[in-house]
């Protein structure tokens, strides 16, 4: 037999429902894993921003099963305009809701799978070495010694914003064995073309500035 499920936890992009999370039955158990995913994102180090060339604002809401009829509900935009939020299912009304950071995936060229900031470092930022992280256009460049590693962002945003989210932690951290480029001069960047096109990166590939098309907000 199959138990009503009064609490949901569910995902918001732009005030349209994106997914269900999670079910439950109890109040109690629903409102602790709620506040669990809201205290994991607070820890997100490059939070998702775009989606097919779409810029997005996620949120999470604690959704309760009502008996009675409810107006729409309307929440603020950052600009300010009343949205409506679309349930989807009349059966519910949001109890809670808070901004939620999403964890953004983004290419390794090499092995040609999608990986998060905490993989990157793990597997490529260890403490051993100095290392040098650099952007050109919608990559990131990583050169450890002789050993060039590339990855590949949705857009120029991205990837600038990577840099930054990346050596504020490491000053946070206080490390020091990684240097953040996000500029260079001419010159550089000719001399960085010709060492990654040397490494056997396609020059055309390495001039794209993203995957997506990106429309303003």
């Amino acid at each position: 037999m199959e138990h009503t499920q009064n609490y949901l936890v569910v995902l918001f992009k732009n005030k349209r429902k994106k997914k269900i999370i999670n079910k439950f039955k109890t109040h109690k158990k629903a409102q602790f894993f709620f506040k669990k995913l809201i205290s994991d994102s607070e820890n997100v180090i490059f939070p998702k921003m775009y989606e097919n060339g779409v810029y997005c604002d996620f949120e999470l809401a604690l959704l309760e099963k009502t008996s009675g009829t409810f107006l729409p509900l309307f929440l603020k935009d950052d600009i300010g305009r009343q949205i409506k939020v679309d349930l989807d299912n009349g059966d519910y009304n949001i109890s809670k809701i808070e901004k939620y950071r999403v964890e953004e995936e983004f290419v390794d060229y090499e092995t040609k799978n999608k990986i998060t900031t905490p993989v990157f470092i793990k597997k490529y930022l260890k403490s051993d070495g100095l290392k040098l992280v650099s952007k050109l256009n919608n990559k990131i460049v990583l050169q450890n010694d002789d050993k060039i590693n590339l990855f590949t962002f949705k857009n120029v945003d991205d990837s600038e914003r990577f840099i930054d989210s990346i050596s504020e932690l490491f000053k946070t951290q206080k490390r020091s064995d990684c240097l953040f480029v996000k500029d260079y001069s001419n010159y550089q960047r000719k001399f960085l073309y010709e060492l990654l096109t040397e490494k056997g990166y396609s020059k055309s590939y390495l001039q794209r500035h993203s995957t997506t098309h990106l429309l303003k907000r």
